[in-house]
Order: structure tokens, then sequence, then C-alpha cells
């Protein structure tokens, strides 16, 4: 697995796929999952596109700094990545805090970023969910980041998908991902989420966004992440049915769907 090291020392993780000249497109994952979050993403992105993916700092086979991190520095992680790689300007797709992370790179660098696609997001960060932060590192610390796994999973995914054993082998990847995440790494990401505050900067954003959630999803609700479309000048707001936090894995063919109709506009 090839790697850039970042200014502070940290070895950040990616894989690139498709065809030299296609134009680029950056895959972001969500907190406590890596770049296999879109193994089937890049499987036909790949036709048409230049797929970067890359683990988040703490993530999957990227090295972790201490706690607790910021999106000035999740931002900056991309834009190191990018300049490793000569890309000038590319799409991004980001799942949670990969979506926020592409939304924080279209406010802060507008000549990098093309469209974006944020999926599962929210733009800021109220006293309830920050508390969720809370609760969350505090169990970290009195367990492990083991103990955090199957709870969080009934956030992602909904109960039907949760039951059905067919979907046991993609559960499974979801659990490895989760387990791979360093412990410094989750909780400086989730010390990330409580610093949100993107909603203000939202009618200033000059990409094309297309924002997109699970119905089901509590983290990010259909509410949220439309008021989040009705706040940005040239977006698009859709919603996938029958799925919760992590919609492309639990309704990928619609997810697919979506993506590729964004992008062919």
């Amino acid at each position: 697995m090839p790697t850039v090291t970042l200014s502070d020392g940290v070895k950040l993780a990616y894989q690139v796929d498709g065809p030299m000249d296609g134009d680029w497109i950056v895959l972001s994952n969500s907190l406590a999952t890596d770049m296999r979050l879109f193994d089937y993403e890049a499987s036909y992105l790949a036709e048409t596109h230049r797929v970067l993916r890359f683990d988040t700092r703490g993530h999957g086979q990227s090295e972790a700094s201490a706690p607790p991190y910021g999106f000035p520095q999740l931002i900056s992680d991309v834009v190191a990545l990018m300049d490793h790689l000569q890309i000038a300007k590319a799409d991004f797709l980001g799942v949670s805090l990969g979506g926020m992370t592409a939304l924080a790179m279209g406010v802060a660098h507008p000549d990098r970023v093309d469209r974006i696609m944020c999926c599962d997001a929210r733009a800021d960060a109220p006293d309830p969910y920050k508390a969720i932060w809370d609760g969350n590192i505090a169990k970290l610390h009195a367990e492990n980041l083991n103990a955090l796994c199957e709870p969080t999973l009934t956030r992602w995914f909904t109960p039907g998908f949760l039951a059905d054993a067919a979907n046991t082998p993609k559960l499974d990847v979801v659990r490895d991902m989760f387990k791979a995440t360093a412990s410094e790494g989750y909780e400086g990401a989730a010390r990330c989420l409580q610093t949100l505050d993107l909603l203000p900067s939202l009618p200033d954003l000059q990409a094309k966004t297309l924002y997109m959630t699970g119905d089901q999803d509590m983290a990010a609700p259909t509410a949220v992440m439309q008021a989040m479309a009705e706040n940005t000048p040239n977006s698009t707001f859709k919603v996938i049915e029958d799925a919760a936090h992590l919609s492309n894995l639990e309704q990928p063919a619609r997810f697919k769907q979506e993506i590729c109709s964004f992008l062919a506009e």
C-alpha cells in the first residue's frame, strides 16, 4: 500500500485506480471505517475516473497522531495527498466524516474541488450530538474500542439489514474496519466531529453539491441534510429508502444510481 508522509510525520495510506487520463475523484471514509468502505464504488467509478481512496489519519493503514483532530488538519492531509499525486482539482465523495471533510475542502479550497457528493453527514454539532461523542470516548477509555463496535452497528444499519444472514459477510468487513481503527484515531476524529461548524459557510459553497442520506439515518436525519441543501446554492438532495447511516453499503444499487446520475449531469 503506497503512503505519503505528512508534515507532522504521519504516514497516510492511499490507493489509486482507474484510467490514467480519467478525471480525478477522491473518496473519503467515515469515522471507524477505511478505504474498504468504497470497494464497490471504486469498482464502477474506476471505469471512467481516476479514483483516489485514502485512509483518514488514525484509520485503516494510516498512522494515528494524538487526539484531538480538527477539520483544518484533515483537509490539510487531503491537500498534501493531492499535491503528492499532482492533482490540481477533483470531485469528492464522502460518507459521514468523509462527507464533512469534502464540504470543509469545498469551503477552504474551492479551487481544488469540482463537485461534492456529501452523504449521511451533517454540518453542525448541537449539544446532544456532542454528548454522543463524549459518551463514546468515555466508553473507549473505560473499556476499549471493540466495546463500541456492536452498539455502533445498530446505528449504522437498519434492523432488517442486521438480521439478514445474507449480509453477514459485508457486516464482518465493517467490523474488521472498525476494529482496525486506532483508538487515538477514533478519539481524534470524534473530537473533530464535536467542532463541526460548516453550516454558516454553506451559502458560500461554490461546488455543485449532491446531499444524500438514508431515510432511517439517525446521525444525519433527512431534515438536517435537507436544510443543508437549502442553504447551499447549487445543490441537490436525495433520500435513499430503507437505509440508515452507511447507505452506500445498505443500498449499493440505489447509491450507485444517484452518484452516477449526478456525475453524468
